[in-house]
């Protein structure tokens, strides 16, 4: 019997306050320990496995990076997802998941930052502006740093949300990116980075659209933006 026919539509219980992610994950854990996946297969596609368990794509995708992250599979973008077994011996947790996902912390982003873009775009001074180019001109200069660009971003984030001069938005972002640093899959996001690329172009139209007083053009490009994080990790072929 093959491993895709023994996946299970996950139920979710009303007492149970487990991530639906991690649901997932250790199901897939439960199938790589039973045999049902063994080391150098390769995984369902993402659609298949969304469909298969009737969760989306964005779950199933979480739950590859919490997998990832506890050494079970390797992610090879652009191929897919392989099952490596466990790298650490020692490891004894379920698997790695914890507090806000990261998908959570992008969905609420994606509800914030582009209305901040718009109010920058509106209230922005043409010194804050200079700010944002010189930002930018720094990515430019990088050399395929994650950790550095991590920085950067952070940096450019935040300095737009202070131009939106709204500052209950403001404590909300710097809250949401507390919880981005300190998450676990910070390491997962630095080393994708690596794999696809420095989204500089995206950040550079997100600067554009502000410089140019556009509001609408600035929530539109900040949308694209967190919509591209959200796919970022990419196992279908």
């Amino acid at each position: 019997m093959n491993a895709i026919t023994q996946i299970e539509a996950i139920k979710i219980e009303a007492n149970n306050t487990d991530k639906l992610y991690i649901k997932v994950a250790e199901q897939f854990r439960s199938l790589i320990d039973n045999g049902y996946f063994k080391v150098g297969d390769r995984f369902p596609a993402e659609r298949a496995l969304a469909e298969k368990l009737r969760v989306s794509r964005q779950t199933i995708r979480e739950a590859m990076i919490a997998l990832e992250l506890s050494g079970l599979i390797d992610i090879r973008t652009g191929s897919g997802a392989y099952v490596t077994g466990i790298k650490n011996k020692s490891y004894n947790s379920p698997v790695v998941g914890q507090g806000i996902g990261l998908f959570e912390i992008i969905e609420m982003r994606y509800i914030l930052e582009p209305e901040i873009c718009a109010l920058a775009a509106i209230r922005i001074t043409d010194k804050q502006i200079k700010v944002l180019n010189n930002i930018i001109n720094e990515m430019e200069t990088l050399d395929e740093d994650a950790e550095v660009f991590e920085e950067l971003d952070n940096k450019l984030h935040l300095a737009i949300t202070e131009y939106s001069k709204n500052e209950a938005m403001k404590e909300s972002i710097n809250w949401l990116w507390k919880l981005r640093r300190e998450s676990i899959f910070t390491n997962c996001i630095q080393a994708e980075i690596k794999k696809q690329g420095l989204c500089i172009d995206e950040h550079k139209k997100i600067v554009s659209a502000i410089a140019q007083r556009n509001p609408e053009r600035a929530r539109i490009a900040m949308k694209v933006h967190l919509d591209n994080a959200t796919t970022t990790t990419n196992f279908e072929l």
